[in-house]
């Protein structure tokens, strides 16, 4: 115990806050948040939305486009028309009525890390952040973890720091640092004098002369870290996870040479629970294994029903703690997949996408929009109508469909979003 007494004294006064990894909190905590709660769902890889939420049969005289359609054909739940395998008829069948499907976006690349920088930032070169670091700063700040990034995308451009969760004991380490298996490291005396060091330290570092911007605000961030009110709400939500035995454990898929592993469900865990004690608005979901040059239909047929399965989970376990009313879920991926198979029974790369925005009692959904053809190239939109039109309409990038959720997320005019704007973009009434 005097060696942790030791290492303890030497790691908190010289300033080791927020160091587990790479944890770090940003103001103070508020617990008067009442907006909506953000999931993004980044399917890494690049789907297929052939067979899935833009399906396509197969046409006479043309390269074979889905094995599925030789023996079946497209399948609809209220406005939606789906693929008719992986878990694809009970998604949406449960859930058309609080989703919406934007089809033939194009990422205008063949390249993963320019689709995946397009389709999470909205511009297909680097100086954006992701939306979930805008609705973060936007909407509450001050939570301590304010957004949560499981991998992927999350780039946030200086506005507001992530969170890389995936250990929830190093959540209970954080939020009781006296603590070591239980039990204090330091007396209470010791504690105190502890944090009345450290908090005139932090005084001195933020009333140090020529700070440049940069610089006050990192030391603003370090002092709001060590508050009593970023405190509580971590311990809340410590205090309200589950034991390891009680989250649920990435599950595995092998075939073909290639090992997947979906971790979605304790994502969906973790996340909820953030939201439900107040300490996060955002979060980044991650599945990877999308890239299926090999054997497409079998690795895409599991990824995809992971995928559905999962959001399914999310939605359940959102309900069970009573922030599903406040739920926004948008799923999307790098790019598609080519509209033939390649000799080994794979697809390559193909860049007309699709994304799919999920939330309750809303008028905008139970419907696709956008239109892609036969062999899945993109139409042009009218976006006023949101029908085709090949003469005064334009093909749906990414940008549209960011400009549209700004403005249905309440992003529209805030300061952070003005310094990354989409000029000369046209307006997408996705929302209404």
């Amino acid at each position: 115990m005097q060696m942790n007494r030791r290492n303890a004294l030497k790691g908190l006064a010289g300033g080791a806050v927020g160091a587990w990894a790479g944890f770090r909190l940003p103001l103070a905590y508020a617990d008067d948040y009442a907006g909506r709660f953000f999931v993004f769902i980044q399917a890494d890889g690049a789907w297929d939305p052939t067979s899935f939420c833009d399906p396509k049969t197969n046409t006479p005289g043309e390269p074979i486009i889905n094995h599925w359609a030789e023996s079946a054909d497209v399948e609809e739940a209220g406005g939606i028309r789906y693929a008719p395998v992986a878990g694809n008829a009970a998604f949406f069948r449960k859930y058309h009525d609080r989703t919406l499907v934007i089809n033939g976006v194009d990422a205008q690349t063949n390249s993963h890390a320019t689709g995946v920088l397009h389709n999470w930032s909205g511009r297909n070169a680097e100086g954006f952040p992701s939306m979930t670091a805008l609705l973060a700063v936007q909407h509450s700040p001050d939570k301590p973890l304010a957004y949560l990034n499981f991998g992927g995308f999350a780039a946030t451009e200086g506005v507001i720091r992530f969170t890389r969760l995936s250990d929830a004991d190093r959540i209970h380490a954080l939020a009781y640092t006296n603590q070591l298996d239980n039990d204090e490291i330091l007396r209470p005396d010791e504690w105190s004098v502890l944090q009345e060091y450290r908090a005139r330290r932090a005084a001195r570092l933020n009333e140090a002369p020529g700070l440049l911007p940069r610089q006050a605000r990192n030391r603003r961030h370090y002092a709001s870290a060590l508050s009593a009110t970023a405190t509580e709400g971590l311990k809340r939500y410590a205090d309200s996870l589950p034991g390891e035995d009680e989250l649920e454990r990435d599950v595995q898929y092998a075939y073909d040479g290639d090992n997947f592993w979906n971790g979605l469900k304790r994502q969906s865990q973790l996340t909820v629970l953030a939201f439900r004690t107040g300490v996060a608005v955002s979060a980044d979901f991650f599945l990877s294994g999308f890239d299926t040059h090999r054997s497409n239909d079998a690795k895409q047929h599991w990824l995809l029903r992971a995928l559905t399965e999962s959001v399914d989970y999310l939605w359940e376990y959102a309900e069970t703690h009573g922030v599903a009313d406040r739920l926004v879920v948008v799923i999307g991926s790098d790019f598609g997949r080519t509209n033939h198979y390649n000799a080994e029974d794979g697809k390559d790369h193909w860049p007309i996408g699709s994304f799919v925005v999920m939330e309750k009692n809303q008028s905008w959904t139970n419907r696709a929009v956008g239109e892609t053809d036969a062999l899945h190239f993109a139409h042009k939109i009218n976006p006023t109508t949101l029908r085709r039109d090949d003469a005064g309409g334009t093909i749906i990038y990414p940008k549209h469909v960011h400009l549209a959720l700004r403005r249905h997320l309440g992003l529209e005019n805030s300061a952070f979003a003005e310094l990354f704007p989409f000029p000369n973009t046209e307006d997408f009434r996705f929302f209404g």
